[in-house]
């Protein structure tokens, strides 16, 4: 039994994963899904102060609260700045990272030094009326749609998960100096339907381990939980195999 661990990206909540968990668990494996500070049962404790250090410290305190090893730990889009510290803090506990669809920091970057496009982000919340909080990205025109969804059902309760995004979770930089941290074993999993100019970081060819870079592909949009579920779950099991 392999424990999944997977992190919802900025705007959703655990519940972007409701397609891929109850295939993993009949698959015979554990599995958790939590909804970080700030989102589904946890909007409540939505405000200025909840930023990327406080989602590091969700995940951190469920492993260790839990006694999770052997972590099998996914987060998605901006949640690779999240299982990149998490994995910095507790790497004893993590068995594999896996960066879907994910902004894959250095130390001491914020989610702008990876993909410079979230300055715009940062734009829109100082312009709100509150100065710090980050609406949805619009849906655009087929093929992305809302966050790659294009199917009207789908479109329509992705939008029930959807909230804003405190902005400090776009400025808090990572801290990644625990030399375990880099014998982690890595998989990055990249959906290749993308709107133009959307410019990812490329992957070394080697891991930080040393070992040779583990990419995978699917042909679909960036919330490939909801539209290739049933692929994205083959993925992670053969990860368990």
């Amino acid at each position: 039994m392999t424990t999944y661990l997977l992190v919802h990206g900025a705007w959703h909540d655990g519940r972007a994963w409701d397609r891929v968990v109850p295939p993993l668990e009949a698959a015979g494996h554990r599995v958790l899904a939590p909804s970080l500070t700030g989102y589904g049962d946890r909007r409540h404790l939505l405000g200025p102060d909840v930023g990327l250090d406080t989602h590091v410290a969700d995940v951190v305190s469920l492993i260790e609260y839990l006694d999770l090893t052997e972590v099998v730990l996914v987060g998605h889009s901006y949640a690779g700045l999240v299982v990149s510290s998490v994995a910095d803090t507790v790497p004893d506990r993590i068995a594999r990272l896996v960066y879907l669809d994910a902004m894959v920091p250095e130390d001491g970057e914020t989610a702008v030094d990876v993909m410079p496009v979230n300055q715009h982000a940062i734009d829109l919340a100082r312009s709100s009326a509150d100065g710090w909080r980050v609406p949805p990205m619009p849906e655009l025109p087929a093929p992305h749609g809302l966050f790659g969804v294009t199917d009207p059902a789908d479109v329509a309760w992705l939008r029930t998960i959807l909230s804003d995004m405190p902005v400090l979770c776009l400025q808090q930089r990572v801290h990644l100096d625990h030399p375990a941290a880099r014998k982690i074993p890595r998989t990055h999993i990249h959906n290749t339907v993308a709107p133009e100019g959307l410019v990812r970081r490329p992957v070394p060819p080697l891991q930080p381990n040393g070992e040779p870079s583990d990419v995978r592909e699917l042909p679909t949009g960036h919330d490939c939980m909801i539209t290739m579920p049933v692929e994205l779950t083959g993925l992670l099991l053969n990860l368990a195999a």
